[in-house]
């Protein structure tokens, strides 16, 4: 008799969403186990809070658990599917009312919360988000397309240049290309790199 988990490593995504459809929580705790740190590191970037992040990968596995139906192998990786939930649930955290309400407090409490909490801080963040935002917009299709799909939609190097239908080579400078712009926007509009 095999080992569950050398048979779980062994299984594809798309094996597992076909197991998740079918309601097997094995599949989901197998699928999470694999991409639950991806999802996360993603979320993380996005939200730029640990709490808003963790909500978010599990709000994404949720979404997953009841929409497994939905998913297309024709249409992209299992992975692919499953990182664009985890993006869109973290921008929606981020523009929704869920996002906002974390952050009312009633007025009594409003000592205790200048007390602990650095509005400077998040202000920060926003200005940097801002500046990122308005580089990527700045930078040319291909170069955007390709730092989005890197770094925002969690792609490979390999799996951007099949998508683009271009070498992986063609892939790297773009990356290369294309973050040394954005480092140079960041670096004239004061934003440090940690």
């Amino acid at each position: 008799m095999s080992n569950g988990s050398n048979g779980a490593a062994a299984e594809s995504d798309e094996a597992l969403l076909a197991a998740i459809r079918d309601r097997d929580e094995r599949a989901i705790a197998v699928l999470y186990d694999r991409y639950g740190g991806l999802a996360f590191g993603l979320a993380y970037r996005i939200v730029g809070e640990r709490s808003a992040a963790e909500d978010v990968v599990q709000d994404a596995f949720l979404s997953v658990w009841r929409r497994a139906v939905s998913f297309e192998a024709g249409r992209g990786s299992a992975r692919a599917w499953l990182l664009s939930i985890v993006h869109h649930r973290s921008i929606d955290r981020l523009r929704g009312v869920s996002g906002r309400a974390r952050h009312d407090v009633p007025i009594d409490d409003f000592e205790r919360v200048l007390a602990t909490d650095d509005p400077w801080g998040a202000v920060e963040v926003r200005v940097q988000r801002d500046v990122l935002q308005t580089g990527m917009a700045t930078l040319p299709r291909e170069q955007r397309e390709t730092i989005q799909m890197a770094y925002f939609d969690g792609y490979t190097q390999q799996e951007i240049a099949a998508a683009m239908n271009v070498p992986v080579g063609t892939v790297k400078g773009r990356l290369r290309i294309g973050l040394q712009k954005m480092r140079s926007l960041l670096a004239g509009a004061g934003v440090e790199r940690e």
